[in-house]
């Protein structure tokens, strides 16, 4: 996948253009969904307050404001659901599971409990796609664009917004076929993550 976005001509968003142009193009994606590919072990999440309680070492508080959003995020996907529309996520998860990823994996058992889709891939299921370096950070929306995005100090700071048809078709196959290769994240959560003792101390680097 590495290949085919390096030989392909993007058109580079600051992120203050990429989140409105997302946002557009995230409610119209209609029954082709949204397709998510996450690679990365580490983000920083400025300014989501779920994040930030994380970051400075407040399990509780985090998991609380947490549960405060499920309101939103069930709208989110109602709203998605009156289009015809699912949000598909694929995450590759090495092990032992940083603090980082404990806390994201709590968020995304939310969101899979409104009706995200989520999937749990080992690296190994990646590493014949992986020769040219590792997987970027993708999201398709339906079968028009699709963003690369980029990152400066764990946090995106915008993203490669492609175009082509032959290209978004590639890459969202993909994402497609390695979702459907995946485990289902309530069952590798339930098994790996929901038993384990909240991080201690600071997250934030």
């Amino acid at each position: 996948m590495r290949e085919l976005l390096d030989s392909a001509v993007g058109q580079w968003l600051e992120l203050s253009d990429y989140l409105p142009d997302f946002d557009r193009h995230f409610w119209d994606v209609g029954a082709a969904g949204f397709w998510k590919l996450e690679r990365r072990q580490q983000f920083r999440e400025p300014g989501y307050d779920t994040w930030e309680a994380f970051a400075r070492g407040d399990w509780d508080e985090s998991m609380r404001l947490l549960d405060a959003h499920r309101a939103a995020i069930a709208a989110e996907h109602q709203r998605l659901a009156k289009h015809g529309s699912t949000v598909n996520w694929v995450k590759v998860v090495e092990e032992p599971v940083t603090p980082y990823l404990q806390w994201e994996l709590h968020v995304l058992r939310v969101r899979e409990e409104h009706g995200s889709i989520l999937r749990i891939i080992p690296p190994d299921r990646v590493a014949a796609l992986e020769t040219a370096g590792p997987l970027p950070e993708i999201n398709v929306m339906g079968t028009e664009v699709l963003y690369e995005l980029t990152y400066h100090d764990d946090a995106v700071n915008g993203a490669w917004r492609y175009t082509d048809p032959g290209l978004v078709a590639r890459v969202r196959r993909t994402i497609v076929d390695l979702h459907a290769a995946g485990e289902p994240l309530a069952d590798y959560f339930s098994r790996e993550i929901a038993d384990l003792k909240p991080p201690a101390g600071e997250h934030l680097r």
